[in-house]
């Protein structure tokens, strides 16, 4: 048996990720992506600071990025989407972008752990979640559809294989949950 976050940990962390997706993807809207980007990586650090087994999260965190950076390029490649800042290189996927897939990390062990048992429901969550959280952005600013139609389609088929994979990937990193002890 393992101790789960308590509510209060998870209440913290959902209010933690939203601040943290609005300051970065307003950020990039407004031209200060760094800013919105640093915000992303408080949040990080803050999770990392409060986790059971940082080192763990660490790297559920390092794997979420690498991922969110390719294919978050992927998209940039196909067309679809554009963005107004953050991109160094017009290639490649902007920063604030990849530290949202870090960001997304943190709440796998905690506000996100009910889907662990539940793949198909986190293939479904992530089909329409991701689009939706892509379309919010865009209506704020952060990025834009060159070709709506095709890039949320994408997205949702990218988003219904990748959740699962993360979800999984967050039990086999999990830096939240720590073992009870055995009792004699």
């Amino acid at each position: 048996m393992t101790a789960r976050p308590t509510r209060a940990v998870q209440l913290s962390n959902f209010v933690v990720f939203q601040l943290a997706w609005f300051a970065a993807v307003l950020g990039a809207a407004h031209g200060m992506p760094l800013a919105g980007t640093a915000c992303v990586a408080a949040a990080i650090g803050w999770h990392l600071c409060v986790s059971a087994r940082p080192v763990q999260e660490a790297r559920l965190v390092a794997l979420a990025c690498l991922a969110g950076f390719a294919i978050e390029t992927a998209v940039v490649l196909q067309g679809h989407v554009a963005y107004p800042s953050g991109q160094p290189v017009p290639q490649l996927a902007p920063y604030w972008m990849v530290a949202l897939w870090g960001l997304l990390a943190i709440a796998l062990n905690v506000t996100m752990r009910w889907l662990r048992p539940r793949p198909w429901l986190a293939a479904g969550l992530g089909a329409l979640a991701g689009p939706l959280a892509f379309a919010s952005g865009v209506r704020l600013g952060g990025a834009r559809f060159v070709d709506a139609q095709p890039a949320l389609i994408t997205l949702a088929l990218v988003w219904a294989m990748l959740m699962p994979a993360l979800v999984w990937l967050s039990v086999r990193f999990d830096g939240v949950s720590v073992p009870e002890p055995q009792r004699g």
